[in-house]
């Protein structure tokens, strides 16, 4: 395979309702900066994909609006993908094992506050037994996360302590929606939204988007001494209908972990796409991370969840770690539909 390495990541301030500007103006300054970063020429880009949801937007075709942000004239090679962009990220890894390219731009984007999220989502349920009764998204994660409770011997005070380990890290990140110095006290004094999670085991409205450049081949030494190799990387997806998986595990996860490497080495920083407390404990299991991994140091989706890019910011989060902060090897994760329904596993090393 070809070797690709991330040379360039940024993402948006994120805000609970960034009602001043539209998505060509939040993504524009972002994909700016991601190029900037990487050092390489935005004419020479090869390859463009975005991911995002038009639903989200109520809108068809919106991703063609946001090219706006990136130039599309002169013509460019460009796809696009109706989910998180860490997909995106993937389709255009996959691009630039072809060989001919060797640099892509990868972004992706979303305004939750537009609408009731939690209901739009309703719409990527089977549309012939799920979707009629109309379950949002906090009911089905609660669904899932009494089950993981049930069967893992887990309390309430576990994932009430993930919640509150988010909450401080996130006090760190400029990026993040919703932060503090919470305990496991504060948030298991917390009145629940749907038993067994509260305000803080959810994650909070957030407008916002995220770039990546990659690139391939003789371009990178070109552009930095640091790059963030992507070692492997891969998804899987869990049965459509929630009713015929274990909920309390998460098997394309696994399946994914071992198809991108995860337990070759030492894993130092994980980055994962857990939108609510319980889905941290359950991604931990499936990637087989032990207690020395660094968890989500971000603050993770429940700092911040622009819905269509928190995947590929926790790529980019990962990255980042690397490059800045001295870890050797990350793995990243990136999560799509109800209850763990997709996943992507990424490991990057330095």
């Amino acid at each position: 395979m070809r070797d690709v390495a991330i040379v360039g990541f940024a993402q948006s301030k994120h805000l609970a309702a960034d009602t001043h500007r539209n998505e060509v103006e939040i993504l524009m300054p972002v994909v700016a900066e991601a190029i900037e970063r990487s050092g390489v020429d935005r004419k020479s880009i090869g390859f463009t994909c975005s991911g995002s949801c038009d639903y989200l937007i109520g809108a068809p075709f919106s991703f063609v609006q946001a090219l706006d942000a990136v130039g599309a004239w002169p013509p460019i090679q460009e796809s696009h993908v109706e989910m998180d962009a860490a997909w995106a990220l993937y389709e255009a890894w996959v691009r630039l094992q072809h060989g001919d390219l060797d640099s892509a731009l990868v972004y992706g984007f979303g305004k939750t506050s537009m609408g009731d999220v939690t209901e739009i989502m309703t719409l990527q349920l089977d549309p012939y037994y799920l979707a009629p009764l109309w379950p949002d998204t906090v009911s089905l994660a609660a669904l899932q996360a009494r089950a993981y409770l049930e069967a893992s011997g887990k309390s309430e005070r576990d994932t009430a302590e993930v919640a509150a380990r988010s909450s401080r890290d996130a006090a760190s990140n400029r990026n993040a929606v919703r932060s503090g110095d919470k305990s496991a006290d504060d948030v298991l004094a917390e009145s629940p939204v749907v038993s067994p999670l509260r305000p803080s085991d959810c994650p909070p409205v957030t407008d916002g988007a995220a770039a990546v450049i990659l690139a391939a081949g003789d371009l990178v030494p070109r552009l930095t001494d640091r790059p963030v190799w992507i070692r492997g990387i891969a998804h899987n997806v869990e049965p459509h209908s929630i009713g015929t998986r274990d909920l309390a595990q998460s098997r394309s996860t696994r399946a994914a972990a071992e198809k991108a490497g995860v337990s070759t080495g030492k894993i130092d920083v994980a980055e994962v796409h857990a939108q609510y407390s319980h889905e941290e404990l359950i991604l931990s299991d499936a990637l087989g991370l032990t207690n020395g991994v660094t968890m989500n140091p971000s603050g993770g989706a429940l700092g911040a969840n622009p819905v269509m890019a928190t995947g590929l910011i926790r790529v980019g989060e990962a990255a980042s770690r690397i490059a800045s902060d001295g870890a050797s090897r990350a793995v990243a994760h990136a999560a799509q539909g109800p209850c763990l329904q997709q996943n992507l596993v990424c490991v990057l090393e330095g």
